[in-house]
């Protein structure tokens, strides 16, 4: 398939969501309508990036909007940067951008709701930090953390006290705790990757990733540092987590790997476990690891860690025993977030790397999208498809990525900023 194919199937998707009549997605459970990655929020953004790109009506993002909006939204502890009124305080910001002075209103009261409980939050993980006690993962990660509200800040509000504060956060987040003996990273947690207790796990978990470990702390750091927002000990914060992955990476003859987390029995041994091959996704894998290594070299000026990590993207993503590894087509951890990440990464590397790394989009989107149908078939098959029609794992984000793989220029509402890649 196709680059010109490839954007029909896109655009077919974002015909066959026309409007929430379209999918049975908003009569499912409360809290699908909330979740930015499964329900209404998350497929407004597909319309939303579209039309600020000239490619549809406005109308389809605010019928999607309404749909997300028809029940009071939950705020507060029981919310985060992916449910509730902060989810939809990101995505009216992604409006606002494309359409200055849209929804102004609503947004200026979800983002007071934002700053409240950015507040509240950093309290209590500075408590917690006083007390030296270890940190759950939903206290600082992307998906329900402290650093995904810091993407929504640094996108929508970057001269707030608020971004400076979580970026503060951030910098105490990398500083070691003792705890039973041993010297521990500040990110560790006593649970399971899940964030819940588990017997796989005595002694709990580093985690590495970018959706729920310490590789979305470092993105956040450099995305700021290349803003011209640090605070003290920025810098060193991000070359303490660089140090972690030189530490737990794992040579290939395709490049460097790492791992997903690191346990407390591979921490005192300072050996990794045998493990699978396992896929290079943006929630855990090389390729969201790569990029967040590449803005933090962009970040400090390194011009060699950052031709490195390229390399290491192009390896993962030609390893067929790594590809083989990858069976879904979401943006979380499929083929789509594969493209994507290609298409960011590729914006910011070297010449010669940015082409190599463009040459591989071919081969992905022939994974991607179904062989031997025509478009509209395609974009039939994944709006329908057990995936469903949601942002991380279904068709709009699959449409999200594929549409900006193939763009010349950088998404016009910054919808990515949730994945911290940008």
């Amino acid at each position: 398939m196709n680059d010109q194919s490839a954007l029909a199937v896109s655009a077919g998707i974002a015909d066959r969501l026309a409007h929430p009549g379209t999918t049975a997605v908003t009569a499912t459970a409360d809290g699908t309508r909330q979740h930015l990655a499964l329900g209404p929020m998350g497929i407004a953004l597909l319309h939303i990036e579209r039309a600020a790109a000239g490619l549809g009506p406005w109308q389809r993002a605010h019928d999607w909007l309404t749909a997300a909006a028809r029940r009071p939204l939950t705020s507060g502890a029981d919310s985060h940067p992916f449910y509730g009124a902060p989810a939809l305080a990101r995505v009216l910001a992604c409006a606002a951008e494309g359409m200055p002075g849209a929804y102004e209103h609503d947004l200026n009261r979800l983002h007071r709701q934002v700053l409240d409980d950015v507040r509240h939050r950093l309290d209590t993980a500075h408590r917690r930090v006083d007390a030296r006690q270890l940190p759950a993962l939903a206290e600082f990660d992307a998906i329900r953390g402290l650093t995904g509200f810091g993407s929504y800040l640094l996108h929508h509000d970057p001269t707030s006290p608020a971004l400076r504060s979580v970026l503060d956060y951030c910098v105490r987040l990398t500083e070691p705790i003792t705890h039973d003996g041993d010297t521990l990273p500040g990110w560790w947690t006593l649970t399971g990757p899940s964030g819940r207790p588990d017997d796989r796990f005595p002694g709990g978990h580093g985690n590495s990733g970018m959706a729920h470990g310490i590789g979305a702390v470092l993105a956040l750091l450099a995305l700021a540092a290349r803003r011209g927002t640090t605070t003290d000990g920025h810098h060193a914060a991000m070359r303490t987590v660089l140090t972690w992955y030189d530490h737990w990476e794992t040579a290939t003859p395709q490049g460097r790997t790492w791992p997903y987390w690191v346990t407390r029995d591979e921490l005192r041994t300072g050996q990794l476990a045998p493990a699978p091959p396992r896929r290079p996704s943006w929630c855990y894998g090389t390729a969201g690891l790569a990029r967040a290594q590449q803005l933090a070299a962009l970040a400090l000026d390194e011009p060699a860690h950052q031709a490195a990590v390229e390399i290491d993207l192009l390896g993962a993503l030609t390893d067929p025993v790594q590809l083989r590894a990858t069976a879904d087509t979401g943006i979380c951890h499929g083929f789509a977030g594969l493209a994507h990440l290609v298409g960011r990464t590729a914006a910011d590397a070297s010449p010669e790397n940015a082409q190599r790394l463009r040459a591989l989009l071919p081969a992905l989107l022939s994974d991607l999208l179904p062989q031997g149908m025509a478009p509209e078939e395609a974009s039939t098959a994944l709006v329908e498809g057990p995936a469903g029609p949601g942002l991380l794992d279904g068709a709009a984000g699959i449409a999200l990525g594929v549409l900006a793989a193939f763009s010349d220029e950088a998404p016009r509402t910054a919808w990515d900023a949730c994945l911290l890649i940008a």
